[in-house]
């Protein structure tokens, strides 16, 4: 693997065998660590940027192709110390900051171009292809001082939710090695979770933010459509497709999601977002953001089988917990409204992958131009051949056109029971049976809800199920917020009030703790 052959240079302090630096102060926790942590420890010296992402890559070379074998990491930036540095001699010549994010390191979705990595949708059919140009978050990111640690794994071609592709595997979930870690943004969800990286971006279509924040004890957050541009992403929907910060905290969520959002000319549906974006999303977080809120339990998103019964369990004292902070809960009689049905009968996404795929192969230089294309060259995995060749036979008729007019309806039907029940949120568990394990496909996601309508939603942790020998923490389950368009704040403040109340997010057992060493003393 090309990050094996990295040379990582300076002082990192690994502490899977107790290993403790010489000649530095207390080390720092790089475990669980938050943005502000760690900005904190830059501004009074005790940490830099570069002493930063060496030990981040400590980490992934310890546990992403040895230890836990988590299988997280497409390419990593071979340039990531020097950027780091830059960052470095920036602070100390200016005293200052180059952005909210300066010297933070993020994992992106190998799906989110990169003018100066490849960018390959995890397919064999793209390996090697670098874009010209970055993606227009991934500009956003950089401006920001976020630092690009790596690319990682989804399922190929963001098309379904176990994670696995062509180019690089199974990617496999930290809680429980057996299992896979939700998807199709599973690579980031895994990698944040692990702590290889302080947080992540993620794409999502259908479930494909949310899965992996609820399979990984993280918090993803799907915004309105519109609200963060999709110009420079390998496209699946023109009319779902949407990006998304994956982190470990609300708090950091927010962070991320401040900087992601705003109008972009080269993605059209940006433009409504235009007087519906918050220059500081973080204002929103209130340690009692519960306290008045009306929401309403779906109770037609809860399994009604034994196998749903531990998820059931979780939720049921989410709803609880609720009450408990403050929230009035309003059961919902909705029968009508099943995520299942929603998926097979209204969602486009396989209508309009063929046409959204190809033009994007069309805009660039890859070495293959057409879904037709990667079909004839055998270079996929054959997890999504039955989608890719049922997506090639789709046409925008009227079919699809009839699902489009059932998604108006599903906005109308949403919009009415929030204004009848004066509802600030709804709330379901994101999936109705645990993650699944590794080999199996999956089954009884929600996140339909929030992709069909493009209707915001975020998932935070919830729980975990019961302990096993494979899952010595349990198996972590999320629990998801959908609100009106454009109430990304309030459901901000649900989460966190719901998030300080609860405080379910553990990190996983599999991997070893690590520690950052801090500078010298003078």
């Amino acid at each position: 693997m090309k990050f094996m052959r990295l040379l990582i240079l300076g002082t990192v302090l690994f502490m899977a065998n107790g290993v403790v630096a010489q000649n530095t102060r207390k080390p720092f926790p790089l475990d669980e660590a938050t943005i502000s942590d760690v900005q904190a420890a830059y501004k009074s010296g005790a940490l830099t940027s570069v002493t930063l992402v060496q030990a981040y890559l400590e980490r992934i070379r310890a546990c992403d192709q040895a230890g836990p074998k988590l299988n997280v990491v497409i390419f990593l930036n071979p340039r990531a110390l020097e950027e780091a540095a830059a960052l470095d001699e920036h602070f100390r010549g200016t005293g200052k900051f180059v952005g909210p994010l300066h010297g933070i390191p993020v994992l992106l979705k190998d799906n989110v171009n990169t003018k100066d990595m490849p960018t390959t949708g995890g397919s064999l059919s793209l390996a090697g292809y670098t874009p010209a140009t970055d993606a227009a978050i991934t500009q956003k990111l950089r401006s920001a001082g976020a630092i690009i640690l790596a690319k990682v794994n989804l399922h190929e071609f963001a098309i379904w939710g176990e994670t696995i592709s062509s180019i690089q595997g199974q990617t496999r979930n930290p809680y429980d090695l057996t299992r896979t870690p939700g998807g199709s943004s599973g690579g980031t969800g895994a990698g944040v979770a692990a702590n290889f990286a302080m947080a992540g971006i993620g794409t999502d279509t259908v479930n494909s933010i949310r899965s992996p924040a609820s399979a990984n004890n993280i918090v993803g957050i799907r915004p309105t459509l519109g609200l963060v541009s999709r110009a420079g992403i390998i496209p699946y929907s023109f009319t779902q497709d949407a990006a998304g910060p994956l982190a470990r905290t609300v708090t950091d969520a927010a962070k991320m999601l401040n900087v992601l959002v705003g109008y972009d000319p080269d993605d059209p549906a940006t433009a409504w977002s235009v007087g519906n974006t918050e220059e500081d999303y973080t204002k929103f977080l209130k340690a009692r953001g519960l306290q008045g809120k009306r929401i309403g339990v779906l109770r037609s998103f809860f399994g009604g089988a034994p196998i749903n019964g531990e998820v059931n369990g979780i939720a049921n004292q989410a709803v609880e917990d609720l009450k408990k902070s403050g929230a009035t809960v309003v059961e919902l009689d909705t029968p009508d409204l099943d995520s299942g049905k929603i998926t097979s009968n209204i969602s486009v996404h396989l209508y309009e992958l063929k046409p959204a795929l190809n033009a994007y192969l069309a805009a660039g230089n890859p070495p293959v131009k057409s879904l037709e294309e990667i079909i004839s060259s055998g270079k996929f995995h054959p997890n999504i051949e039955d989608s890719i060749k049922k997506a090639q036979g789709l046409e925008m008729d009227d079919s699809y056109r009839l699902r489009l007019q059932k998604r108006s309806e599903l906005q109308q039907r949403v919009m009415k029971i929030m204004a009848d029940e004066r509802l600030d949120a709804i709330v379901f568990p994101h999936q109705q049976r645990l993650v699944v394990p590794i080999g199996e496909k999956q089954v009884e996601r929600n996140g339909v809800l929030g992709s069909v309508t493009g209707f915001p939603s975020l998932v935070v942790p919830g729980g975990f199920s019961s302990p096993t020998p494979t899952a010595t923490l349990g198996v972590p389950v999320g629990i998801e917020f959908l609100g009106r368009p454009w109430s990304e704040k309030r459901l901000i403040e649900i989460a966190y009030g719901y998030e300080q109340a609860t405080k379910h997010r553990r990190p996983p057992t599999t991997v070893p703790p690590v520690l950052a060493a801090r500078q010298p003393a003078k």
